[in-house]
């Protein structure tokens, strides 16, 4: 992300600055009788209960709508959760997805004149943009990288601000383990692998975006021997050394999540390659620690791209559908998201910490008067400010494309069932023949 834009916007929030007036609902007052909106899920199942509560506020406050959030079946993609619901004439009116955005642009609603549009920048909007058609809103801004948890790092006499290549980080890990702590948790699950993983080496292929699509470009069109390739050459090489030094037996299902939190917060680890939306559950299962993160370096080259910045991005997009829904709940739709981010309640449950019933979300849109409440998201204020961020080049996979090479290859890698030139030709053949979306073309 740039930093004239992202940065810009994470500094405005973070002191407070804003000329925005803050309104609690648009059309609350006006209605004539009292509408139904529902949404399919709850953004992410981490913070599931504080987003309920939300809602619960949001229908409380107001008498025209009544925000009502409907379970998808957390074992399938978005795709395969919304599709029956369009073909049983049920869709939801509001849904969040990242992956299949570009499928469901002609089922939603153009959003470019709605005030949410209007307080966030064109950067972050930018992955919700199909085009030029504003099908998605961001909810927020995350990072992953190298999660650490602060007091054991500390005690370990370890300074993370000097871990700048793949040996100064093999360093710390000897220092770990030579304090009789585990060096890191490196988790197989196949999201993490698929969407996360992957990104470090697509974000750090070119140092520019363009150079980084023309990767994925070729790709498609059959014409990249990553096996060949310098970055992919170093990426797999740091996959190796948090593999060697990963402490923990290899996990390929979902339950890993919840042993990958438990182990950072045990105390007994140093490290965890993961993202800041873990911060809820390590703050709930580690109450009094605080966890940072870091940058993951790609290569032995101090000076070398990308290895002194975390990869920042919007996980996923609001969309609202408007094939099936009535203006009305096209009305309240936008009316519940313009209250959670712009009236004062509705930012609390937005910004504030978990532990405080709030979602902890880090804003990205103008008129926050909460500043990041916790210390994850403080650190990657830093980053962001400084300039020191990554794309997330995993925004524009193909939808089903990190399931495939996740659940598939990079496991398989993970598990040393396949050589490093299996797993070269796996991700290939991935992506061979699949829609350039990033270029406009139709999935």
């Amino acid at each position: 992300m740039k930093k004239t834009q992202l940065g810009a916007l994470l500094i405005a929030s973070a002191v407070a600055l804003s000329l925005v007036s803050v309104a609690p609902t648009a059309t609350a007052a006006t209605c004539a009788k009292k509408t139904t909106v529902t949404m399919l899920g709850t953004i992410k199942t981490e913070i599931q209960d504080q987003f309920l509560a939300a809602a619960s506020s949001y229908n409380k406050s107001q008498s025209c709508y009544t925000l009502k959030s409907i379970p998808g079946d957390r074992n399938i993609t978005f795709l395969q959760n919304v599709t029956p619901k369009y073909a049983a004439k049920d869709a939801p009116t509001i849904m969040y997805d990242l992956q299949f955005i570009p499928e469901m642009a002609d089922k939603v609603m153009d959003l470019k004149g709605t005030k949410l549009a209007k307080l966030t920048t064109k950067e972050l909007l930018s992955a919700g943009n199909v085009n030029g058609k504003q099908v998605g809103l961001p909810s927020t801004a995350e990072a992953f990288g190298l999660l650490y948890n602060k007091k054991v790092i500390k005690a370990a006499g370890i300074d993370v601000t000097k871990i700048k290549t793949r040996a100064d980080l093999e360093a710390a890990f000897k220092k770990l383990q030579a304090q009789g702590k585990k060096s890191i948790h490196f988790s197989a699950i196949w999201w993490s692998l698929g969407a996360h993983f992957t990104n470090m080496f697509h974000t750090t292929a070119g140092k520019d975006r363009e150079a980084r699509l023309k990767v994925l470009d070729s790709l498609v069109d059959g014409k990249m021997d990553l096996s060949k390739n310098a970055a992919f050459k170093n990426w797999l090489a740091t996959y190796d050394l948090l593999k060697k030094y990963n402490g923990s037996p290899a996990n390929l299902t979902d339950t890993e999540y919840d042993a990958s939190i438990a182990a950072l917060a045990s105390g007994n680890y140093g490290f965890m390659f993961q993202g800041n939306w873990t911060e809820p559950n390590l703050m709930t299962a580690a109450k009094g620690t605080d966890f940072g993160i870091i940058n993951l370096p790609m290569s032995n080259d101090a000076k070398g791209y990308g290895n002194d910045s975390i990869p920042v991005g919007v996980p996923g997009y609001f969309m609202i559908d408007n094939e099936q829904s009535t203006k009305a709940e096209r009305d309240g739709a936008i009316d519940f998201l313009t209250w959670l981010y712009t009236s004062p309640q509705g930012q609390r449950f937005v910004a504030d910490p978990v532990t405080e019933g709030g979602m902890g979300f880090i804003p990205v849109y103008k008129g926050f008067k909460t500043e990041p409440a916790t210390s994850m998201s403080r650190d990657i204020a830093k980053y962001v400010n400084a300039g020191k961020t990554l794309d997330w080049i995993n925004s524009y996979y193909p939808g089903g494309l990190q399931e495939e090479v996740g659940k598939v290859s990079m496991q398989q890698y993970f598990t040393d069932k396949i050589s490093s030139a299996d797993l070269a030709k796996a991700i290939q053949d991935a992506w061979k023949g699949k829609a350039k979306t990033w270029r406009g073309e139709a999935a």
